[in-house]
């Protein structure tokens, strides 16, 4: 039992945005303080979370932090369940802790701009409440508003980073999507898509990752994929091939998260979008949502 929560917490507590920079602190070391009482309470609120059963969800997690004040992880369950609950003022106040504590986490961010969104409002209104001067937030914070396709929201943020690798590489990104969409408007040609060099770092990960998936060595996948997506997060197949390698491994959870995020990068590749939609049903198989894995299900588009 110990070491199952303690995979979930070592992927929460050092999500691929910030792993690099702490991945040899041990997880079993951490989780010797965690009691059967909290692992518990912890696996029975993901449970209830995954039947969609919230109330209950939200009980066990703040028995979770009742034990734990200071976890951040659960700060951010709390977040999510209070906002699929559709209680949206009590989500916000456990995104914001969340952020506070893990200020680089990318999945914090985005729980707590989803609140916002819901509510009408945006980030600026409690920006003084956040460590709002981190780059790397305000990184995650461009790359949001990207996935959300909202552009001049994304570049005035890239503005101030100043010329940084970081900001110039998404600020090509959305001057490319910006141009398709201008082009879409005027003619009903179909965007060519961006051709990468065969012998480029990125065609080189891809046919390591598709090697190590003909293969079934979902472990190395899992290193290689999260190696890509930290060197070009931008990309929809790192995604893709991070979030299969954490299905393959039993970390289903958190790969839903990946997968999901994949399908706001994604632009009119409708073959990888047909493997996500797959797997993500896979996934949410895995941890028992049966509607959910349904719904992906539907998704895919045959006769391709």
């Amino acid at each position: 039992m110990k070491r199952l929560i303690g995979t979930y917490i070592f992927i929460s507590l050092f999500s691929f945005w910030t792993y690099a920079q702490e991945e040899e602190q041990s997880a079993e070391v951490f989780l010797e303080e965690y009691t059967d009482e909290f692992q518990e309470s912890f696996f029975e609120a993901l449970k209830q979370k995954g039947i969609q059963n919230y109330d209950r969800a939200i009980d066990l997690f703040l028995e979770c932090k009742r034990l734990d004040s200071s976890n951040s992880v659960i700060d951010y369950e709390l977040a999510k369940a209070y906002f699929l609950d559709k209680q949206y003022i009590q989500a916000q106040e456990y995104a914001v802790d969340a952020l506070k504590a893990k200020p680089m986490d990318f999945w914090y961010l985005e729980t707590l701009l989803r609140v916002l969104e819901k509510q009408g409002t945006s980030i600026d209104v409690i920006q003084q409440q956040l460590p709002f001067s981190n780059n790397k937030l305000q990184e995650n914070l461009a790359v949001f508003y990207f996935k959300k396709r909202k552009y001049n929201d994304a570049l005035k943020v890239l503005e101030g980073l100043g010329n940084s690798k970081f900001a110039t590489d998404l600020t090509l990104k959305i001057n490319d999507s910006i141009q398709r969409v201008n082009e879409k408007l005027t003619t009903a040609v179909k965007p060519e898509k961006t051709v990468q060099k065969e012998d480029g770092p990125i065609a080189q990960y891809q046919s390591q990752i598709e090697g190590l998936l003909v293969r079934g060595d979902f472990k190395n996948m899992e290193e290689v994929s999260k190696e890509a997506l930290d060197s070009y997060p931008l990309q929809p197949y790192f995604h893709y091939a991070y979030g299969t390698a954490l299905n393959r491994t039993s970390k289903s959870t958190k790969a839903v998260e990946v997968l999901e995020s994949a399908l706001d990068y994604l632009l009119d590749d409708v073959s990888l979008a047909n493997k996500i939609y797959a797997e993500l049903s896979k996934a949410y198989t895995a941890i028992g949502n049966a509607s959910k894995a349904n719904e992906y299900l539907n998704k895919i588009k045959t006769g391709l």
